[in-house]
């Protein structure tokens, strides 16, 4: 069985399988350091800890069929610092933050920055470039339940000669001033956060989630910022309960998550699992999101910052991952006015979400909000209400039901007119769909340019437990039930090997659709 080592760290590897298969392998493999039995799995993407720095590793997967084996080299530590020699207690009930930030602090170009087990209960910690945050099994970064105890990140500050602007903080895709969250990282390089403990933003013991889009002092933090950041990966983590977007990469590049597990509950707002905001270059291999919002969005801020800070989501990837109970599985937008272009979505899960692939903006957005080149394909999507939406009328922010965003009818294209161009979709299974298969609504002054669907298999609940549904986030549109393809407002639309079992409707409702390709549609 073929892999590729994605990633060398210090005392870790994560390696993925090349096959076609999506999450799992049909049969259980055996992982091999140096001739000894590490693991069995079945998982595609898989970490292994337990390695030592600088040092020589052959690494082998065997199956029914085989073995194969690599060679590694761990990279390098200057030194291992043990936050307990700082003073850490551990206990969650003495306040470590004191002690888990000297450790950051002294901790030298290339050193590690070691969480034994243990709670360690903390106000946010600011990490810094050429080192590697371990949360070892075990340990606990419990977030203080007190937001007065939080550093205030302003939005935007005016630069000392009067000719710039340094921004700190974002809410919603503004420079809006936050709490600091409680891992924050600000224009730091070659960082890694690794191990398998847990970074718990503690926000159902406190009052994150009570009156949530209401601004306390300053607006709520994330359980991991990263801001204007190069080069930083994540590994093994689990990330729980966060205030507000559980991950939030942000004007940050060269991103790698891998093996991650983000969970928050589902009712819990806005707290998206992962959102990169104006990145380029992110990778995100066999990790879990089970959250109360978007799983993953992809996002490039609003008016303001795409104007004056412009830099578009670019090149994304998502691969083999599990995405669960979401408003949106992988969604782009709203907020992404600078634009998001060549996103790839594949080989993944999507579970009990309310849309598998989610589309969304509206006017407003400006020049540069254009989507373009977003692929999505080998995906089985299991009970997801509504598999593919894309929307030009999405409702959000405080004009967001005003008459210039949601009016239906053509107005003049402007300097806010957003865009959509290709969208494309392929290798899909869906069971369990409810409210539609598919809805695209663009605007009638900017079609959405290029839709193409290719060997999709979609099936509906039995009529008699599906509920009507909103399907599309915007006004004076119904509510939907067993509906197959609605598409509105479209240059050019193809639909190609496409079968659909269990829908109310026996074919297509397209209006305003100038180029409809259809090969082998088939209703049962």
């Amino acid at each position: 069985m073929d892999f590729v080592i994605r990633s060398v760290f210090k005392r870790s590897v994560t390696i993925e399988l090349e096959n076609d298969t999506i999450c799992y392998t049909p049969e259980e493999y055996i992982i091999s350091i140096d001739g000894k039995e590490i693991l069995k799995t079945n998982l595609n993407v898989v970490s292994v800890e337990g390695l030592s720095p600088d040092k020589e590793y052959t690494i082998t997967l065997t199956d029914s069929k085989g073995s194969t084996e690599k060679t590694f080299q761990t990279e390098k530590e200057s030194v291992l610092l043990d936050v307990k020699a700082f003073g850490a207690v551990g206990d969650g009930l003495h306040d470590d933050t004191g002690f888990l930030q000297a450790a950051i602090s002294a901790c030298p170009k290339d050193g590690t920055v070691y969480i034994p087990e243990g709670k360690y209960l903390t106000r946010p910690l600011f990490l810094k470039s050429d080192m590697t945050f371990w949360v070892s099994e075990g340990a606990v970064i419990l977030g203080d339940t007190d937001r007065s105890h939080y550093p205030v990140l302003p939005g935007m500050t005016e630069t000392s000669d009067g000719k710039g602007e340094y921004n700190l903080a974002s809410w919603e895709g503004n420079p809006e001033t936050s709490f600091a969250s409680l891992i924050t990282a600000i224009h730091a390089e070659n960082l890694d956060i690794v191990g398998k403990g847990i970074i718990d933003g503690n926000s159902d013991k406190s009052n994150w989630w009570v009156d949530p889009k209401v601004k306390r002092t300053a607006w709520r933090p994330n359980a991991i910022f990263l801001n204007g950041c190069k080069h930083v990966r994540m590994q093994s983590l689990t990330v729980k309960n966060s205030p507000c977007w559980a991950i939030h990469p942000y004007y940050t590049d060269d991103i790698g998550v891998f093996n991650l597990n983000i969970w928050n509950p589902s009712d819990s707002p806005n707290t998206d699992g992962f959102d990169p905001e104006s990145c380029d270059g992110v990778l995100i291999l066999g990790t879990k999101i089970s959250v109360g919002d978007d799983c993953i969005a992809i996002k490039s801020g609003k008016y303001y910052m795409s104007e004056r800070h412009h830099k578009p989501a670019d090149h994304v990837t998502v691969r083999n991952s599990f995405l669960e109970r979401g408003h949106g599985s992988v969604t782009v937008g709203s907020e992404a006015a600078a634009g998001a272009k060549n996103v790839e979505v594949s080989r993944c899960i999507f579970k009990e979400t309310d849309r598998g692939l989610r589309i969304k903006t509206r006017r407003g957005r400006g020049p540069h909000a254009v989507y373009d080149n977003i692929f999505f394909h080998d995906i089985i999507m299991k009970d997801v209400h509504m598999p593919f939406t894309l929307n030009m009328f999405y409702f959000c922010d405080p004009d967001g039901h005003s008459d210039y965003v949601q009016d239906q009818n053509e107005r003049p294209v402007d300097d806010r007119t957003p865009f959509i161009g290709t969208i494309r979709a392929e290798n899909i299974e869906a069971t369990g769909a409810d409210e539609c298969m598919f809805v695209a609504y663009g605007l009638p002054e900017r079609y959405i340019d290029n839709i193409i669907m290719r060997n999709i298999n979609v099936s509906f609940l039995p009529k008699e437990i599906r509920k009507p549904g909103q399907t599309i986030m915007m006004d004076n549109f119904p509510e939907m039930t067993g509906k197959s393809v609605y598409a509105r407002n479209v240059r050019h639309f193809v639909m190609e090997n496409i079968r659909i079992k269990g829908c109310d409707d026996s074919d297509t409702e397209l209006i305003n659709v100038t180029d409809f390709d259809r090969c082998n549609v088939i209703y049962t």
